[in-house]
């Protein structure tokens, strides 16, 4: 089974987080953050990677290092669990309604870190919760997963809406491109023979 767990403590944070990618989509998510919350756990359940995660951070500051250490431990974690990468599909890609909301998101599990996020006219922020957060978690998930990730907003004028299809349409990008590809087992799915 491909599964990691990651402890992470600073003085801004401190992280337990356990992810399953063969897993059914359970999660117990608390970070301290209502929207972050409810973001990773339709995260879970639409990659169906069953997901534990726990934080303390100094959300008496704001929630900037917890969304982005969270980041930081998913990114970790899900490059721990890929392991050698022999046979996965590689590449994955979603568009995904969200009642007016619509969002595409692909990705390359490359071994190159690159995040291209591009929203439009987001408010600045959602409940208590500042929406450029989105940007920093997905780009410090991004740099630790060593991989590729691409998100466009296609439409929607709803900030929620826009972020929850932004989480649902990675998910199930990632849940993609992390199944294994029965005809490639054993191969790793690049010329280069690694990733």
């Amino acid at each position: 089974m491909r599964t990691a767990s990651i402890n992470r403590k600073t003085n801004e944070t401190d992280i337990t987080l356990t992810l399953t990618l063969d897993g059914s989509g359970k999660s117990t998510v608390n970070t301290g953050c209502g929207f972050l919350d409810h973001m990773l756990t339709l995260f879970s359940k639409h990659a169906r990677f069953d997901l534990l995660v726990k934080c303390a951070g100094d959300t008496e500051v704001d929630f900037h290092h917890t969304a982005e250490d969270i980041g930081i431990v998913l990114g970790q974690a899900f490059k721990e669990a890929l392991g050698d990468k022999k046979g996965i599909v590689r590449y994955g890609s979603c568009i995904l309604p969200m009642d007016e909301a619509l969002v595409m998101s692909a990705v390359d599990i490359s071994g190159r870190s690159y995040l291209k996020c591009s929203f439009e006219d987001l408010t600045e922020k959602v409940g208590d919760f500042d929406t450029e957060l989105v940007e920093e978690f997905f780009y410090a998930f991004c740099r630790q997963a060593e991989l590729t990730l691409h998100i466009r907003q296609l439409d929607g004028s709803n900030t929620h809406h826009i972020l929850e299809g932004a989480f649902k349409s990675v998910a199930r990008s990632l849940r993609a491109a992390v199944k294994i590809d029965e005809d490639f087992k054993d191969e790793i799915p690049s010329t280069k023979g690694v990733l």
